[in-house]
This record gives C-alpha cells, sequence and structure tokens, in this order.
C-alpha cells in the first residue's frame, strides 16, 4: 500500500545534498509507515513529519518540491 511512497522517501534518504536531519526524518517516515498500525493513523503522523520537515530553511528546493508531492499522495489515502 505504502510502497511508492516509501520508494520516494528512499530517494530523499540516499540523497547526500540533503542535509542529514530532514534524511533522518524521513527515514522515520519510512519506520512509521512499515510499522503495525490504523492507516489513518500512519497516514497523519508522516504528513505532520513531512509538513515539519518542508519549512526547515536548509531543505533544498527540490527536494521540498519531492516532499511536497508525497504529502499530496498521502493526502490521498485518506
Amino acid at each position: 500500500m505504502f510502497d511508492k511512497i516509501i520508494e520516494l522517501l528512499n530517494q530523499i534518504v540516499e540523497d547526500r545534498t540533503v542535509p542529514k536531519n530532514i534524511r533522518k526524518k524521513c527515514e522515520e517516515c519510512i519506520q512509521i509507515l512499515n510499522s503495525e498500525g490504523e492507516t489513518s493513523v500512519k497516514v497523519n503522523a508522516v504528513v505532520s513529519i513531512l509538513d515539519e520537515v518542508t519549512n526547515d530553511p536548509n531543505i533544498p528546493m527540490y527536494t521540498r518540491t519531492q516532499v511536497w508531492n508525497i504529502v499530496s499522495i498521502l493526502e490521498s489515502m485518506q
């Protein structure tokens, strides 16, 4: 169900031009999506974390666009 989103998050995690704190938040999102629990709870938690990430002043513009794309996909699942 979350395969595409996890794939997109992994692209950010593997991008060494992205600051470490942002990659760490994306790894946290992957762990949440892979965990047991209600889909809506997981989606809300990940959207919240990613919203925080997009407000980081150090995030590269192209990464911010990737994150917005992921959030859009997640919100369409709700």
